[in-house]
Parts: C-alpha cells; structure tokens; sequence
C-alpha cells in the first residue's frame, strides 16, 4: 500500500539548491536505507517526508490518517518531563484513560456513591467503558512494553525517573528512539539510530526492524547495520536520487557497474558530438570556401540536430574523498601501553575488576563492550585523567598519544574553522587551507564558525588537528560516528596503513572488521581478549557459548565429586579455559596480554579447531585406560589416572598461553595438538569413571 508519494521536488536553503526534481514513492513495508555524503541533504528530506518542511517546489502526497515517527539526529525535545514519560508518549491516549479509571475507582470508593444506587451503577458503566478503551488502546501491555524496548536499546530501568532535560545528547536520542519504536507509527524516519547505541542495542535493533509492520526510512552510514536490515537504498547525490533494490553490498556492486555504463554511454555520446562538431566545421568551410550554400544548410541541420541531444553527465568514477594522512614524528617502543591488576569504581559498583593488558608497537586493537562498562574509563586511566583505585597504568618510551573523544561541537564557538586550526597546529594561512582541503574543508567551508560544522565536519576538523600532532598511539572513542560512508573508508584505509598503534573504541562492525588485528571485550568489569577482527570474535563468543550450554547439558552424574577426591565438581568448560577468556587470565591465573592473550581466543574455540562440545563420545574399541583391564576396573588406579591426565592438561595450557601465536606459531599448532590428543584421553578416563559409577549405583 502507498504511504507517501513524491513527485518534482525542490528544495532550497538560501539560494543553495539542496534537493532538485526528487522522485520517491514508499510503501508499507519497506525498509529503506537512505545514504549520502555529509551536506548531501539527507536529513533536509527527512524532514519533508515528515511535515517538518515543505517544499519550494513540486508535491508531496501523504496518505490519509497515516501516522509518521521522526527521529531527528539531536532530538529537539526541551520540556522537563521524565524519561518514562518520553518513552509512554505512544501510549499517551492509554494514560488519559487510566487516569479517568482513576477518578472513577475514587469516585466508586466514596460514601456518596455506596449510597446511591443510581449514580454507582453509572460510575460502574462509566468505568467498564473506560476499561475497554483502555484494552484497545494496549494499555494492558504498556509496561510490558516499555521495558521489552529499554531494556533492548540498553535504557537502565534507574534512569527512567531522570529528567529527560539532563540527559546527554546521546542519552537523549536513544530515549527519543525508544519512543518511537513503542509507540510504532506506520512510517519510521531515523536519522542515524545507531550512533549512541552499544553492540547489543544495535543488534536488538536490527531484529526489531526486521520484523516490524510499517515502513522505515533510515539514514545510516553503518554498513553492517544497513547490511542486515534494508531491502532497499536510496543514494542521494548532487541533490538527486538513485533507488537499488538491495542491500549495501548488492548497492556498491549495482552502482559501479551503473557507474561504468553511463561512463561507456557518456563516451560513446561524446565520440558522437565530436564527429558531429567536425563535420559541422567542416561543411562551413567547404561552404565558405565554394560559396556553396548547400553545404551551410547541410551545416545547420547538423547544428540543429547537435542543439537536440541531451547531453549525459559526466559519471563521477572516484569521487573525492577525504585524505586522512597519518604519520609518525617517531615510533615507540615495543612495549607501547600496560595495565596490570586494574581496578577503578564509582561508589559501591566496580567498573574494572582487576583488569590487565598490554599494547605493543604496531597492534591495532578495537574495544568493544556495553554503554558504561567503562571503555571510556579506561581510556581516561590510559590518558592519566583519572587515578585507579588499584592496579598499574603506564606508558612505554617515546610514547606520543593522541585522543579523539567524543565532544559535540562547542554551541558557543564564534573561532572560524581555519582560526581554530591554526591555533591548534601553528600553521600558516596557506598551508592550513591546505591541509583543511584533505579533510574536505574548503572553500567558504574554512570560515565557517565550528559552532554551525555539522558532526561530520567536526570530526573531520578534529582529526586533522590531531594528524597534524604525529602521534605513534591513537586512542580513539567512536572515530567514525557522523562520518559519511566514504569518511569512513578513507579513515580505514588511512588506520589500516598507520605504522603506529591503535586502541579504538568502535561499535561500527564494518570498521572493526577492516582494522582490528585483535578485539577487547570489556563487561562486568572484565576484559577478555579475542584474536581477530568483528567476525572472528564473534565465531569465538558463540562457540564459548555453545560450550557453556553443552557443559549444562550434561548428565548431572558427570558433575557429581568423584569418590576421594575431596567432591570436586568435573566444569567442562575449565577443561577448555573458558573461565580464563571471561576473566582475561591465563589458566595460571596471570594477565593475558597483547599477542599472548591468543590463548584466551583459543580458550574460546581456537579458529578453525573444532570445540569439544561439538565432538561426538569417544567412538567404541578406542584404546582403553590402563586402569581398566579385562573387562574390570581397578578404582584406585582409574583416579591416579584422571588425575595425572588433569595435571598435564593443565601443564600444557600453561604452555599454550606462555606461547606467543603470531610469533611461534609452529610451537602453538604442536602445542595445541598436543593438548588435543591429551583431552581426549581425559575423556576416555571420564568415561571409564561414569560407568563404575553407574554399575556401582545398579548393584545397590
């Protein structure tokens, strides 16, 4: 069914055309994914499919009754109402009637009413009306509700009595979003959702927009985000619309083979016009030089016919980019920044419990972990902003660090773009203008105050700022957030070439994927270590988590304490090292740092090994253990067994996570094989043991 037709439009800001004879139909259902560099007027036609605007030309049809959610990228909401009430603005018309349900139930209660008879009777249908309309309008699972949506989108439960007015600009947008998703309007219009949402929230978000009933426009520069949600992208460019019936992928795909049809079709065009604008000059010099009128007529039909061709436009193959040069003044050591036993808390909560790592030259590493579980934390302890409670901090030799965090532009800053970064560089005019031009500021954009810079600006300013220093450490808090697509991959191509280090706190999966040679995961006060970038770690969690679900799967009699040993529980996952992945320690119980902690990615699953929880039993006729002979089973000598097999085990994980993968990669492959053949013959020995018990059980 249509929802919003758009035919012709035109939209100016000033004289500057921004959106020019635009075409756009949406339907319910569609998932649009609306894509465009920074200025190219994204949000400006958001704002028009939302009424917000109008346009200076053509029309705009919106079906009859149709309600429209608008999610602007700062919510301009200003009132001091609570979040709660925020998020139950969808249930408004519900709240209106619960509160009538109230006066009736105080009305009902009082002695007037008990008295008479008449006046109760009306109260009771009064009320029971009330309780209908109450029903119909889901206000029976308006809690429900609100909690299934916060809690998905990472909305703490204590911050729904706050003012909605002194929340952050993040916290605001992700409450407006949350509004939003509750109420379900037929029409969803979300400039950038993901932007101040963790992992988990852009994860739940996903599967919501997946299912939902109505229609959704969303601009994105999330990649991965626009992967798994959109069936369709819109790319608007040089104020026009291109459609894709596709997601990103197919898109990039789609458009450069459109790309190079047009640049064939342009060029065969201009071949044409060339031998056309030859012959014309040709026909009126015969003509001139013969007197021969012939040959001008013959001319100016040639002419006439040229004026008639509508001329294609130039495809733009490589568009410009910004340039993010990245250089060194000098490197660091190899030992670029270590935490040993960290530990910082706010009150009675503990937001890193004992952490450890440790950075070398040359490693780009991602963090990852929910809205405050303290990645910024760290950051500030890294910076020497703030001072743990326990724990080491420190820098190696000839570390320079620079920081890009997450600051909105200054609302009262009058400094001109240029002025600003001269100030902050020491530059000259000319070559500040320059350098300006890599980040795609130039032109009048230079003089433009950084209180107007859009987000993308202002991040592209800042990370000039910050290139010009020569840093050999980046830390650097959601880089990407408000950069367009192609920011983005200039930056990735910029950090994948830097020589130095990086530590990026990222939810953009894409951007993690292209950069990280290892992932930090940071929650409940732990860090744990994967090796690889977003894809691998994420291999890596599920596995960890199909072996936990297989440990509890097991018969309770494998978990029961074997006789003499003092009732110890047999955990499965120890025998794989899980806890030293949850914990950020080795099996010894030492900080898992740097390269090292591959062994804490190999606690998860080792890529591309098998986890024991998805082998099958030992099969039949396998070599038995020496406790177990002709068919008897020497008890005493079967626990001696399982316990010198546990001792090697627990030797050569000791081993495994003393051993660097990158740099001995052989020795690791030996090793783990090793302990391969070694938990199997566990197993066995397991196995052996659960059978005496059940035979024992069976003879009582």
């Amino acid at each position: 069914m249509l929802i919003i037709s758009a035919q012709q439009l035109h939209k100016y800001h000033g004289a500057q055309l921004v959106l020019e004879n635009l075409a756009l139909e949406i339907r319910s259902g569609d998932r649009i994914g609306l894509i465009g560099r920074n200025g190219s007027g994204k949000s400006t036609l958001l704002r028009l499919l939302a009424g917000l605007d109008t346009p200076d030309e053509g029309q705009l049809a919106v079906r009859k009754d149709t309600r429209i959610g608008y999610l602007a990228q700062i919510p301009e909401l200003t009132d001091e109402t609570s979040v709660y009430d925020v998020l139950a603005r969808g249930y408004r018309h519900a709240l209106a009637i619960k509160a009538r349900m109230t006066e009736l139930e105080a009305a009902m209660s009082s002695p007037e009413a008990a008295a008479d008879e008449r006046r109760m009777t009306k109260l009771l249908g009064e009320y029971a009306d009330a309780q209908e309309r109450f029903e119909h309008e889901g206000g029976y699972e308006m809690e429900k509700r609100i909690e299934q949506v916060a809690s998905g989108l990472g909305i703490a439960r204590e911050q729904l009595g706050r003012s909605f007015a002194s929340l952050s600009g993040g916290e605001k947008t992700k409450a407006a979003l949350a509004s939003l998703l509750i109420e379900r309007p037929d029409l969803l219009l979300l400039d950038e959702p993901t932007n101040h949402i963790d992992l988990n929230g852009v994860e739940w978000l996903e599967q919501y927009l997946r299912s939902y009933d109505g229609a959704c426009v969303l601009v994105s520069h999330d990649r991965y985000f626009l992967d798994r949600v959109v069936t369709q992208v819109i790319e608007l460019e040089d104020g026009e619309l291109s459609a894709y019936a596709t997601n990103y992928t197919g898109y990039v795909k789609e458009k450069e083979e459109r790309l190079l049809r047009e640049f064939a079709a342009y060029q065969d065009q201009q071949k044409k016009i060339a031998k056309m604008e030859e012959s014309i000059k040709r026909l009126l010099t015969w003509g001139r030089q013969g007197d021969n009128e012939k040959f001008i007529k013959r001319a100016a039909s040639m002419q006439k016919a040229l004026d008639r061709i509508e001329r294609l436009k130039r495809p733009v193959l490589d568009p410009r980019s910004a340039e993010f040069a990245l250089t060194l003044a000098d490197r660091s050591g190899r030992d670029v920044a270590q935490f040993e036993g960290l530990r910082k808390a706010y009150g009675e909560r503990a937001i890193l419990d004992g952490i450890s790592g440790l950075l070398r030259y040359g490693e780009k590493t991602v963090l990852i972990g929910d809205n405050g579980a303290g990645k910024s934390t760290l950051f500030r302890l890294l910076l020497g902003e703030l001072a743990p409670d326990d724990g080491t901090v420190s820098l190696g030799a000839r570390v320079e660090v620079g920081y890009l965090g997450q600051e909105e532009a200054p609302e009262e800053g009058k400094k001109s773009v240029l002025q600003h970064f001269r100030e902050e560089t020491a530059v000259e005019e000319g070559a500040a203008r320059g350098l300006l031009a890599r980040y795609l500021l130039f032109g009048p954009d230079v003089f433009k105050p950084i209180s107007k810079l859009s987000g993308g600006e202002w991040t592209r300013l800042r990370l000039a700022v910050l290139m010009r220093r020569k840093p050999n450490l980046l830390l650097l808090d959601e880089p990407t957030n408000h950069l367009d697509i192609a920011s983005r991959e200039a930056l990735e191509e910029a950090l994948d070439a830097f020589p130095g280090t990086v530590l990026a706190i990222s939810h953009d999966r894409y951007f993690i994927n292209r950069i990280a040679d290892a992932v930090w995961s940071l929650g409940d006060g732990k860090l744990a270590t994967y090796i690889g970038n977003f894809d691998a770690y994420r291999e890596q969690r599920d596995r960890l988590q199909q072996m936990q679900e297989g440990a509890e799967a097991v018969p309770a009699a494998a978990k029961v304490g074997k006789p003499g040993s003092g009732g110890r529980t047999v955990r499965m996952d120890d025998t794989e090292g899980s806890a030293c992945a949850a914990e950020g320690s080795d099996s010894e119980g030492k900080p898992g740092v740097g390269t090292q902690a591959a062994t804490q990615a190999g606690t998860v699953g080792k890529p591309g090994q098998e986890s024991r929880a998805g082998r099958r039993p030992a099969a039949q006729g396998k070599t038995q253990p020496a406790a177990v002979v002709a068919g008897a089973v020497d008890p005493a000598r079967l626990e001696r067994e399982i316990e010198a097999a546990e001792a090697r085990l627990a030797a050569l994980d000791s081993r495994l996570a003393a051993t660097d993968y990158a740099a001995e990669a052989e020795a690791y492959e030996r090793l783990w094989s090793e302990r391969e053949a070694e938990q199997q013959a566990l197993e066995r020995l397991y196995e052996s043991w659960m059978a005496r018990e059940q035979e024992a059980e069976s003879a009582e």
